[in-house]
């Protein structure tokens, strides 16, 4: 058996990314060859829109920053558009980021909160707003909402979906017995069941290849949103793919290595989770290699990228090319063995951020790196400020149109902070809910629930995350700003603070590796000698006066206190 069905016996891997851990840009725009903002105006009719969605894609998983990687098409559209390198998702988590991309609102609203069952009720998808003026619009591939539905959804004209995280080959996860009588993993095309046929990537691309060219209203502007499986796990490239990587040389993050100096100022929880589905000593319950699966995640990418070359080709063929903007996103970021972590949901760098690039020949400036803070939140009213039509009330985002543009300077774009939030899921306990805010590039982290270390690290100065600056005293301002700007920032549109959970109905994934770590101890800090007189300080908001309290072991009671 060749290497890629080896992987598929041996794991059930959750996403897979890249290892080059590149600090975030500046704040000026940067060009391979010439910063010049476009000057073009919008046609007669609006742009056609192109959003090809990856799954789990990591934020340097591209040719043009990782060598050997070979992705032509996506580092054309770098080549001839903009790349965001600091492009992030509000929750990495496959479920409520879709969400979030589809609605322009936060977990703590849209309530779509984890890979459950999630209800869409209530919910408006900012494709019908497009269909209102005008746009012909489609989906095809992943949705991964709604308990698993593929049924059509409001919005979309054309619609070609499958039920949860769906299969790369039409005959997996079925018996012998079943394929032998001529079953096969279906489809749902405009509410039919069709039987599949080839490889997903492909498959998808198909379909919207054939409603490009023949299903659509080619009087309208068209909308089309390409949701690929790739590059979720397991991965399995298309035949034409394999060993494609067999000689590329893999390099693990060296955040990933067990050693005192990267478990210190990290929480329990994150020492807890190396031995755990989650972690990169027992990955998956597993005992693979991870830098094979790397391998064989590069491989499954290079479909994606000869499917959005077919798209291109057919834009260019049909003079359409200066004619529509394509948007290239993933729905998470992910870590491979960062600070011991594999997948995502955390708020560490590689989780939550992700690949980004805009193409939109004679709209959008070429051969430009603009460093901007650019959310998944920011999408929809994008998308639609792109075809003339205004925010609607409920949507959180902003437009990024005039900053992709060129028109409005990085410096000038105010999105206001970044603030991430993440729902601890029973069936994988092994992240916390997480909440964390970033402002100036300081990101501060806290955990609900859990009995652990707060979080905060100068991203300017420590992009890997490698020194937890919570109880630096020089960051104490930081630190008491951020953690009340984060409070009032995840209220919800009522006003409430609360946190959102589903249906429990087993104990998830909770095994470890006999042979592995056991639970990690608490910060050694923590170990103190009873009826000290400092021991209610920690009950009171942090101060410069506390902290000295702290540090000549004395009582501290503020102004006021009883």
């Amino acid at each position: 058996m060749n290497r890629s069905g080896n992987l598929l016996k041996r794991i059930a891997l959750a996403g897979c990314a890249a290892f080059a851990t590149l600090p975030l840009a500046s704040t000026a725009l940067t060009a391979r060859e010439a910063p010049v903002a476009s000057t073009a105006t919008h046609e007669a009719t609006h742009p056609n829109m192109i959003f090809v969605l990856v799954d789990d894609l990591r934020f340097d998983a591209m040719g043009f920053l990782t060598p050997g990687l070979k992705t032509p098409n996506i580092d054309y559209l770098a080549k001839h558009g903009t790349y965001f390198p600091n492009a992030v998702v509000t929750s990495s988590l496959c479920s409520p980021s879709r969400a979030t991309i589809l609605t322009g609102q936060t977990a703590r609203n849209h309530r779509v909160i984890d890979n459950n069952n999630s209800s869409e009720e209530g919910l408006i998808f900012f494709p019908s707003y497009l269909q209102k003026a005008g746009y012909q619009t489609s989906f095809f591939g992943k949705w991964h909402m709604g308990n698993d539905t593929d049924a059509p959804r409001p919005g979309f004209n054309r619609w070609v979906s499958f039920k949860g995280q769906g299969t790369y080959l039409p005959t997996d996860q079925l018996s012998p017995a079943q394929i032998a009588a001529g079953q096969r993993q279906m489809l749902n095309v405009d509410g039919t069941e069709v039987k599949r046929k080839g490889y997903i990537t492909d498959e998808l691309t198909d379909y919207a290849m054939d409603w490009l060219e023949n299903g659509r209203d080619k009087s309208k502007p068209f909308f089309l949103y390409l949701s690929h499986k790739a590059v979720h796990s397991d991965t399995v490239p298309a035949k034409r793919h394999e060993h494609q990587y067999d000689d590329l040389p893999i390099e693990l993050p060296d955040t990933m290595a067990d050693t005192p100096e990267n478990r210190k100022g990290k929480p329990v929880w994150v020492q807890n989770q190396r031995n755990s589905w989650h972690g990169a000593d027992f990955p998956y319950h597993t005992n693979v290699d991870l830098t094979e699966v790397v391998r064989s995640y590069y491989e499954t990418l290079s479909s994606v990228d000869d499917s959005l070359g077919r798209i291109l080709k057919y834009l260019r063929s049909n003079k359409l090319d200066k004619k529509t903007m394509i948007v290239f996103y993933s729905d998470n970021g992910f870590l491979f063995g960062d600070h011991g972590l594999i997948d995502k949901r955390n708020a560490y760098e590689p989780s939550v951020r992700v690949p980004m690039v805009v193409w939109a020949p004679g709209l959008v400036p070429q051969d430009v790196t603009n460093p901007a803070l650019v959310r998944n939140l920011d999408l929809a009213p994008t998308f639609l400020d792109l075809a003339g039509v205004d925010k609607p009330g409920q949507m959180e985002g902003s437009s990024f149109l005039s900053l992709a543009e060129g028109k409005t300077a990085p410096s000038e774009w105010k999105p206001g902070d970044f603030v991430y939030e993440y729902y601890w899921e029973w069936s994988f306990p092994q992240t916390p809910t997480t909440f964390a805010i970033e402002r100036n590039r300081i990101k501060y982290i806290q955990y609900h629930g859990v009995w652990d270390i707060e979080e905060l690290y100068d991203l300017g100065k420590d992009p890997e995350e490698k020194v937890n600056l919570i109880n630096d005293p020089d960051y104490l301002d930081e630190k008491v700003a951020l953690r009340n700007a984060l409070f009032d920032e995840l209220a919800n549109g009522k006003g409430d603070h609360v946190v959102p959970y589903t249906r429990k109905t087993s104990a998830g994934i909770v095994n470890r590796d006999i042979n592995g770590t056991r639970a990690a101890d608490f910060p050694p800090d923590w170990y103190v000698k009873p009826n000290l007189p400092s021991r209610m300080n920690g009950l009171f908001p942090d101060t410069e006066e506390k902290l000295e309290a702290d540090k000549a072991g004395r009582p501290y009671f503020p102004k006021g206190a009883h």
